[in-house]
């Protein structure tokens, strides 16, 4: 990933854009595909490889490390949420400067190289189960033998059984079928879990383009939209301790039955009360929004820098009066008044006007915004005004992700600096008057700054962290208890697949729903995990908690007790055969 964001790689004329994009591609695609390969490597091992390390006994040391684990995970997502952004900020490049991807990308693959390197030096003190095969080859193939012995054994004239993985006892052994049946059960239970990730990931995206059209000034703290997403894993880190410490052992002590499936069903009606939080903070964000004309409106901006009132008249629609901004000097032409009258235009007007900025005898025309700058930004645009200008286009607007910026503005002769401070997700149109150094810029806020503030973004995600603490970490915890002691990895890939269909869900239900408003969308995703949650209660009622050591030692003391009572039987069989043949050998002495 690092190297395929290296533009000068292929950028052979120097112009900061690469020759052979599919080279880039193909190696962004390389890299996604390694981190997909050691992401599959990790992450199902690695929480069952730490609580591999607790005997029977200590499943209450157990229960601390998955709490400790998902500390130290959300420890690293709180350190790269905030050293990333700054590392991709810098300018680097060999022939033209821009964005430091490749240092942003290439500092964590040297990380993950030193932690590599520090979790082999501790090889020799981790409890290491032996590896038992493919389990998951063995897995499949007894469920597949299963399917297709009871189906062959579908007449009604053969007796039924317990189970139908029953069915695979002619070829496999008692003990892997009752480990299959505990996974399968656990399994069927992760079938509702996928709707909690699929509002939980949106914290990630949903979530930040919303903080895109709030006011991120936190005094002499500056937050961008991206890093509002440090408050996650800052609670995270807060809570997790609180849990475990104050009020799980508080429920206990109130003779509450607080079980895990418990817990997870109160942190999905968390995350579901965090996207209710995220629709109203959206409709008060919507009344704050400019209105910006669709593809059948427009929207008219006039400057009127005369010495008299101007009369504007459109078709299909009644004249109106633009005051004259009185300039004392019309040859120096400076800011006078701005109007904006955004909602004037008729129903019959079809064709699409250009925003015009009238100064006496000189029209002005111009290409506004029609939306508000991404991620925050400030959209800033120079026109320099002179009496000798009769028609002229403004330049480009560019975009500024700062609160304050100080500009230097030149003619060759004169050298004058500009400072002026800028709100998020708001455009100007400063006007530069021909002697610069001795008079003041003055500027048309052409979209208003946002206004509410990022701060109230706090409640929904201490909510939906909140959720993710009893949730999540439970979770981890409840795949490991429940799981046979040679399939403890495949539940927690299990238990990972999950997340993976959670986000395949925001797309599918996106694309159905077809929804224009935000704050709406949040409802319906709200409304659906909370029918889910009444679903998952509904099945964790029903759900029985299993001891898997203890059923695995009960077939293992099963199979050893049948294959005892064989070997006494073998030897019976051994000395009748035996006996036979000492009575043959004295009957032929005899003869």
């Amino acid at each position: 990933m690092a190297v395929s964001a290296i533009h000068d790689i292929t950028d052979t004329d120097r112009d900061g854009t690469p020759d052979n994009l599919t080279l880039h591609i193909v190696l962004s695609m390389v890299g996604l595909l390694l981190i997909a390969l050691g992401t599959g490597g990790i992450k199902p091992c690695v929480a069952a490889f730490g609580g591999d390390q607790f005997q029977d006994h200590q499943a209450k040391q157990r229960s601390t490390f998955f709490s400790v684990f998902y500390l130290c995970i959300n420890g690293g997502s709180l350190l790269s949420t905030i050293i990333t952004p700054i590392l991709r900020g810098q300018e680097c490049g060999i022939h033209s400067q821009q964005k430091c991807y490749p240092l942003a990308f290439g500092v964590p693959a040297a990380l993950m190289v030193v932690a590599l390197v520090v979790f082999i030096i501790g090889s020799g003190m981790y409890h290491k189960t032996e590896p038992q095969g493919n389990i998951m080859l063995d897995v499949c193939k007894c469920i597949g033998f299963a399917i297709k012995n009871r189906f062959r054994h579908r007449s009604s004239s053969y007796p039924k059984r317990m189970h139908w993985m029953d069915w695979a006892e002619e070829k496999y052994e008692k003990l892997l079928i009752a480990q299959i049946k505990m996974v399968l059960k656990v399994l069927f239970l992760y079938i509702p879990l996928p709707m909690f990730w699929t509002l939980f990931d949106q914290k990630g995206s949903r979530w930040t383009l919303q903080a895109t059209t709030m006011d991120g000034n936190f005094g002499s703290l500056i937050l961008q939209p991206d890093q509002m997403q440090t408050v996650n894993p800052i609670l995270i880190l807060t809570l997790v301790p609180i849990m475990d410490s104050v009020v799980y052992p508080l429920i206990k002590k109130c003779g509450l039955n607080f079980t895990p499936l418990r817990r997870m069903t109160v942190g999905m009606f968390l995350a579901a009360m965090a996207f209710v939080a995220a629709a109203l903070v959206q409709i008060q964000i919507d009344k704050t929004l400019p209105t910006f004309p669709s593809s059948s409106q427009s929207q008219l901006k006039l400057l009127n820098m005369g010495s008299i009132p101007l009369t504007v008249t459109l078709p299909n629609n009644d004249p109106f009066v633009i005051e004259a901004a009185k300039v004392n000097h019309p040859e120096e032409v400076l800011l006078g008044i701005h109007i904006t009258k955004p909602d004037f235009i008729g129903r019959n007007l079809t064709q699409i006007i250009k925003s015009i900025y009238i100064f006496s005898d000189t029209l002005l025309q111009t290409d506004d915004l029609m939306a508000k700058p991404e991620q925050g930004a400030n959209a800033i645009r120079y026109f320099c005004l002179h009496y000798k200008t009769h028609k002229h286009r403004f330049p480009k607007h560019l975009f500024l992700l700062i609160s304050r910026a100080t500009f230097t503005i030149t003619n060759g002769a004169n050298t004058c600096e500009y400072s002026r401070e800028f709100g998020f997700g708001s455009s100007y149109t400063l006007l530069i008057p021909s002697h610069f150094c001795s008079e003041s810029i003055s500027g048309v806020e052409d979209i208003q700054p946002n206004s509410f503030h990022m701060g109230w973004q706090i409640p929904q995600y201490f909510l939906i962290t909140c959720g993710e603490v009893v949730f999540s970490v439970t979770g981890l915890e409840f795949s490991y208890s429940q799981a046979p002691s040679n399939m403890k990895a495949v539940l927690q890939a299990g238990w990972l697949f999950t997340v993976a269909i959670g986000n395949f869900i925001v797309l599918i239900v996106a694309e159905i729903a077809q929804i224009e408003e935000q704050w709406a969308e949040f409802v319906l995703f709200a409304s659906l995990l909370v029918a889910v949650c009444v679903i998952f209660s509904i099945m964790a009622y029903f759900y029985t908690y299993m001891d898997p050591a203890e059923i695995e030692a009960q077939f293992r003391d099963k199979g050893g007790k049948e294959e005892s009572d064989k070997e006494e039987l073998q030897m019976q069989k051994k000395d009748v055969v035996d006996h036979h043949n000492e009575d043959d050998e004295a009957k032929q002495t005899k003869m």
